[in-house]
């Protein structure tokens, strides 16, 4: 597939941008952790860890945490690159169901279980101490919060796996309701929590108001993910399951009306999202306003964060500086929204734009 020849469309995102003061902290502890617990197993997979900035992006997902609470978040995220690259998008697991669902089953075990355990599996046992940690700094309802997120995210990483063992391309409801959950989005958003010490009451973030900003959140976060990773993932033969690649076999589209159709959708989620938001602020808990105001940031800071991280850049892509760090202000932007009133929401997110209470 030819990418040379087109553009990516330029981000709407009216959000201001937004990062925590000690992020150099937050990097340091947490790349301490990884070397500590060795799920690297070479010097280029640890540079390719280290390569995300997942300092950075929490950082800016949560500008206002909680120091002891956010270098730990991180390392969730270090760790959820890590085993996404190892095992989710590549390596021997990335095509064979069964044997991804028997290894996701034994690392959300891990996550679950209390108390010192030995585990022969690197990821098994890094994901096992945040788990710990987790219990020790959060109340027991932002862990469990947190762990059935986490099985959510491995149960949609398994169907992107079942897909590609079959070499099924799925229709673009199917793809924006598997995006939802194998993009990572849930457990991301759900540290926001443990993050900032904030436990949103039950019946506001239970309310159907609440549940859709979060997925909201999550998938405009998860197709700008699609146009950071577009052009690395045809390089790797890894695009059959991303979304301009689904338009495409969909509806027989050339890739630049595919990408305008797929921003166009997402900025109609997006404006949704900005005005259910205001909606709900003037009445929501000192706790919901943060965690809502942490969606927002955390749709920006992935905005940011991916038009700089090695990880989609490559130390040899055009603006990146010696020694791995990409240079700032790769996104471009628009002010205003492509065309949110002709995007037609497919029929798993229809219900976003119903009367929702809260």
């Amino acid at each position: 597939m030819d990418t040379t020849a087109v553009d990516l469309p330029p981000f709407y995102c009216p959000i201001e941008p937004a990062v925590h003061p000690r992020v150099d902290e937050v990097e340091r502890r947490a790349v301490e952790w990884i070397d500590r617990f060795g799920f690297c197993g070479t010097g280029a997979e640890r540079a390719r860890v280290l390569g995300s900035n997942s300092a950075e992006f929490y950082a800016r997902f949560a500008p206002e945490a909680d120091l002891e609470r956010l270098w730990i978040t991180a390392c969730w995220v270090y760790w959820g690159f890590a085993i996404d690259d190892a095992r989710c998008d590549e390596g021997a697991l990335s095509a064979d169901p069964a044997a991804f669902s028997a290894m996701a089953g034994r690392v959300q075990r891990a996550l679950e279980l209390p108390g010192p355990r030995d585990f022969d599996d690197p990821y098994a046992a890094a994901v096992h101490d945040l788990g710990e940690r987790f219990r020790a700094c959060a109340t027991p309802v932002q862990v469990r919060r947190f762990q059935q997120a986490h099985r959510a995210w491995l149960a949609g990483v398994q169907w992107q796996v079942g897909n590609r063992a079959r070499g099924h391309m799925p229709t673009l409801d199917d793809y924006l309701t598997m995006r939802l959950h194998s993009a990572g989005g849930e457990p991301t958003y759900a540290m926001l929590e443990i993050a900032n010490d904030a436990e949103v009451p039950a019946r506001e973030m239970d309310s159907p108001a609440v549940c859709a900003l979060t997925e909201m959140a999550i998938l405009v976060a998860a197709l700008d993910n699609d146009r950071h990773s577009f052009a690395r993932e045809v390089g790797r033969r890894q695009a059959e399951q991303n979304v301009f690649a689904v338009l495409m076999r969909q509806d027989g589209s050339p890739l630049a009306q595919a990408m305008e159709d797929a921003v166009a959708l997402r900025d109609r989620v997006l404006c949704r999202f900005l005005d259910l938001r205001d909606r709900v602020l003037p009445r929501a808990s000192r706790e919901l306003h943060r965690y809502l105001t942490d969606l927002g940031h955390g749709i920006r800071g992935n905005i940011d964060w991916g038009s700089r991280a090695p990880r989609y850049l490559g130390p040899q892509s055009a603006g990146a500086e010696p020694g791995g760090k990409a240079s700032p202000g790769r996104a471009a932007w628009s002010d205003r929204p492509l065309n949110p009133g002709e995007a037609t929401a497919p029929p798993s997110i229809a219900w976003w734009w119903e009367d929702l209470t809260f």
